[in-house]
């Protein structure tokens, strides 16, 4: 029984109201433990000064200059070097380097192993309906021979339309496994991705949705519809760029017209810095003829492990959550995702490998004070570790001109020759006072530079170098014995 008869009428009273308590105490818990909503968005190789709220000048943004004046803006935030790596990164919350492929074998953009965990796998068990919408990038890098068993279905997506990889020379679009469409027309590809997502929202919107939108734009081929063609300043990519401010308006506008603004996370980004072989004389975009982005106050670009490369830019949102017009200065980065959004969701971020990435939902909410003082990003290009930062102090680790680890990517064709560099020496840079990278002080703070290495040297050990397999790095394929340097894709062509 829920009450007592006290014979004067009061039991029938006690009674609704414990029953009203139950009901409320309920209600309250239903709605605390429903798992928020997701968007993210990822542009390929936008570059860190390529938004008005990122310091454009060329460029109008005014819808994602909303996002970031509604949010907060990320300034040092960190991608890979190169497009599939990233996304490997961002899907696993793993350095690439650590990540299992099919085969074992090392590849420049990763064949993603069915065994790795991404974050639409971690999000099912909470009832999540997940799509990825846009360029996949990690079942092989070719519009022709990639592996469809390892495309976005196959992934834990629910569905996916978009295309297996960049858009070099031409597009096909797929829905879930199947080809829809040859040699898509690529100036319509931004708005049929917005659409899908849009459409994706309204048919999932009464259950908790992850969708994920790897754009093709700005990658070249650059395209814009004929609404976007010749608007911009800066010429097509300008075009491109506004063309997906539009768009990226037209998401969040659904969202906030729907009542799903406080429900939903959306996290803006990019998968690495501009490609500057794309600019006449590798210089950062600034011309209505350069078809790259600009990194602003940041050296080099896409490829490399200077700043320009890995920087990009991010933008949070969540209203009422995330403190609006905020700015966090605090190292973050794309393998930080995947256990944050763990976190939000109240699901469990993988427990039998190890993470790059941590939790940064403090960082969210702007309580930067508890940002991990101890926080360290690697600077990897391909399978060889560069650089370390901690802090404001980044350290380029001394390494030969056009290593031949590198194989056929040792000669950098896609950066400045002036940056394309060996070190005899580390050399180390205060990033808060010169993020161009300028001037070495690596004479000046030897204590730093021994702290460093010191974590260059964990990290080799734990995740690998070109020259070792780190104790965590994951082989999922059977093979006779672990080995001892990265099995590389052009290294097996070679020995052939």
């Amino acid at each position: 029984m829920l009450a007592w008869d006290a014979g004067d009428g009061s039991s029938e009273m006690k009674t609704s109201a414990l029953i009203a308590l139950f009901l409320s105490a309920f209600m309250t818990q239903t709605l605390i433990a429903a798992p928020p909503n997701f968007i993210v968005i990822f542009i390929d190789d936008m570059g860190w000064e390529d938004l008005g709220c990122f310091g454009s000048k060329s460029i109008r943004t005014p819808n994602i200059d909303r996002i970031a004046a509604e949010g907060m803006r990320f300034t040092h935030f960190y991608a890979q070097p190169i497009c599939g790596p990233s996304r490997a990164a961002l899907m696993t919350g793993s350095q690439p380097m650590r990540v299992a492929e099919k085969g074992n074998v090392k590849n420049v953009h990763p064949v993603l192993h069915t065994k790795e965990i991404t974050i639409a796998e971690v999000l099912r068990p909470r009832g999540y309906a997940s799509s990825c919408i846009g360029k996949w990038d990690l079942a092989g890098h070719s519009q022709t021979s990639f592996q469809p068993e390892l495309l976005p279905t196959h992934q834990g997506f629910d569905e996916y339309f978009g295309t297996p990889t960049s858009n070099d020379s031409y597009v096909d679009l797929y829905r879930n496994e199947k080809r829809i469409e040859e040699k898509a027309g690529m100036g319509s590809l931004t708005q049929r991705y917005t659409d899908e997502a849009i459409d994706f929202i309204r048919r999932h919107r009464e259950r908790p949705f992850f969708v994920y939108l790897p754009h093709t734009m700005v990658h070249t081929k650059l395209a814009a519809s004929p609404e976007f063609a010749g608007r911009s300043q800066r010429g097509l990519y300008g075009d491109a760029v506004e063309e997906i401010d539009h768009h990226t308006g037209r998401l969040m506008d659904y969202v906030r017209e729907s009542g799903l603004a406080d429900s939903t996370w959306a996290i803006f980004t990019s998968d690495n810095g501009p490609w500057l072989i794309k600019n006449q004389g590798f210089r950062d975009g600034e011309l209505p003829a350069d078809h790259g982005g600009s990194a602003g106050p940041l050296r080099s670009g896409k490829v490399s492990t200077w700043e320009g490369g890995q920087r990009v830019p991010c933008i949070a949102w969540a209203p009422g959550r995330v403190p609006a017009g905020t700015t966090c200065d605090k190292l973050a980065s794309t393998v930080d995702v995947l256990p944050t959004l763990a976190a939000l969701s109240g699901a469990e971020a993988p427990a039998d490998r190890v993470l790059d990435g941590e939790n940064i939902t403090h960082l969210l909410e702007g309580r930067f004070a508890e940002a991990n003082p101890d926080k360290v990003y690697r600077y990897y290009l391909l399978t060889h570790l560069q650089a370390i930062r901690q802090g404001p102090w980044k350290l380029h680790l001394a390494r030969p001109l056009h290593p031949a680890w590198l194989g056929p990517h040792a000669k950098n064709q896609h950066i400045d020759p002036r940056d394309d560099i060996g070190m005899e020496t580390p050399q180390l840079y205060h990033l808060l006072d010169d993020p161009g990278e300028t001037t070495d002080v690596a004479a000046e703070h030897p204590d730093v530079v021994k702290h460093l290495l010191n974590e260059a040297d964990k990290a080799r050990q734990d995740i690998g170098d070109h020259d070792r397999v780190g104790d965590n790095m994951r082989f999922f394929d059977p093979m006779k014995e672990r080995p001892k340097t990265p099995p590389t894709a052009f290294a097996q062509r070679k020995r052939r």
